[in-house]
């Protein structure tokens, strides 16, 4: 497939050769006689040159001016084109921008405000945005409903260690960790349903891969078994893929990833099963055991040197939380798989069935030490017409950091929460 790559700060059919151009200054240079400017705005960047004057000459970086001149086309300048400017107004003359080169990671999270402008972070968003516009186009062309589940609970969902407590009038609640109970209550109306949420977790993790709030893509489906469900994850995670690369191509390539490998993705995926991820672990090196959970590095092993995604299928029962089906063939094991992304990026996303059966469901609760009396109307569900039914959910950010192929996942979100981090 060819990729047309995209025009910058301007749209190329015009019908002259005559553009009015609004934006910041992106980068700035004074000569003696000619000032050369990169315009920015959000289609990306162009150069402009225009004429030392005694105005011109008290634009700044990140000042925000208008402007009118005549375009050409140049190779060596940025995009491929080059404005020769007629006319400039200053909009907004900026202060002594603080953003140089070589600043730490720290301080470029204390201006997070400013760094957003950054060009890399213009494309990061430009791929996130992508990716949820393309997640909703597929639900809607598969007919899933979208629906608005709570943030604010009075149960855990995923374990009662990483819940973020709130004062609800005076009584006790909790920040989200997961809409799945409430999308499974949906169900049963609707059938098919899916939520984009944020969800929170009070992890003390300092892996690149956790953020305490982050946007959770989730879906519920009735009448799905463990490989209906495996079929939906693989489907809808292709299909954004092949659409970032095709809408964002140019952002893909300033980040530093290839989108012809992203657009090489295929399914079915591979599979491995913990047992053997485990056999895999102990031949490099680790020393894994079976009831082991799998963390950052071990994920990294299992998929560095892939190409595409796979799942990882199966865990132990005391490795999930209550609500996962325990597999009939393996009463050790249950109906769980994560899929995990390659080059080392590990897991983006966790699905699975769902148990349906009401006396399962509650030993499960009371064995990870919950209160059944609080789980009254989840328990209600597998009283009243219960279903096999399967679903999962999407860290997308974890999936923008795979496809944006970036180091640490605070870099996928304006503004992230991390267990130091709060402000801005």
């Amino acid at each position: 497939m060819t990729y047309q790559k995209i025009s910058y700060c301007f749209e190329d059919k015009r019908k002259s050769d005559d553009v009015k151009l609004k934006g910041w200054i992106h980068r700035l240079r004074k000569q003696k006689g000619n000032i050369f400017l990169t315009l920015r705005d959000h289609t990306g960047i162009i150069q402009c040159i225009l004429p030392r004057t005694e105005e011109y000459s008290r634009v700044t970086i990140e000042s925000s001016i208008e402007l009118s001149g005549v375009i050409n086309k140049d190779e060596r300048s940025p995009g491929g084109y080059e404005v020769h400017v007629d006319n400039m107004d200053i909009i907004g003359l900026s202060d002594n921008y603080p953003i140089r080169k070589d600043f730490s990671t720290e301080f470029l999270n204390d201006v997070r405000h400013l760094w957003n402008r950054s060009r890399k972070m213009q494309s990061i968003m430009k791929v996130k945005a992508e990716v949820l516009h393309s997640a909703n186009e597929w639900f809607h062309n598969n007919e899933w409903y979208q629906v608005t589940p709570p943030i604010i609970n009075r149960t855990a969902c995923e374990g009662g260690s990483t819940l973020f407590k709130v004062d609800y009038f005076g009584d006790e609640a909790y920040l989200s960790q997961s809409a799945q109970l409430y999308l499974e209550s949906l169900i049963y109306s609707l059938d098919k349903v899916w939520s984009l949420t944020t969800s929170f977790r009070a992890e003390k993790s300092k892996t690149p891969r956790h953020l305490a709030e982050f946007t959770h893509l989730e879906g519920e489906q009735a009448w799905a078994t463990f490989e209906d469900i495996l079929g939906v994850e693989e489907r809808l995670l292709t299909y954004v893929v092949k659409q970032v690369v095709e809408k964002n191509y140019a952002e893909l390539e300033l980040l530093g990833q290839d989108p012809n490998d992203l657009n090489k993705i295929s399914t079915p995926f591979d599979r491995i099963t913990y047992r053997e991820a485990i056999e895999i672990l102990n031949q490099n090196g680790k020393t894994m055991e079976y009831g082991d959970d799998f963390g950052t590095d071990d994920e990294r092993i299992l998929t560095l040197e892939l190409d595409n995604p796979i799942f990882l299928v199966g865990a132990p029962v005391a490795a999930k939380p209550f609500y996962t089906k325990i597999d009939p063939c393996d009463e050790g094991n249950v109906l769980s798989a994560d899929i995990l992304a390659p080059k080392g990026y590990g897991e983006i996303l966790t699905g699975g069935q769902r148990e349906d059966d009401l006396d399962s469901i509650s030993r499960r609760i009371n064995n990870e030490g919950f209160n059944t009396e609080d789980y009254s109307w989840y328990l209600d569900l597998r009283k009243y017409g219960s279903v096999p039914h399967s679903g999962f959910g999407f860290g997308i950010e974890r999936i923008v950091r795979w496809l944006c192929n970036l180091d640490h996942i605070r870099d996928t979100i304006p503004y992230p929460r991390t267990r130091a981090r709060s402000f801005p």
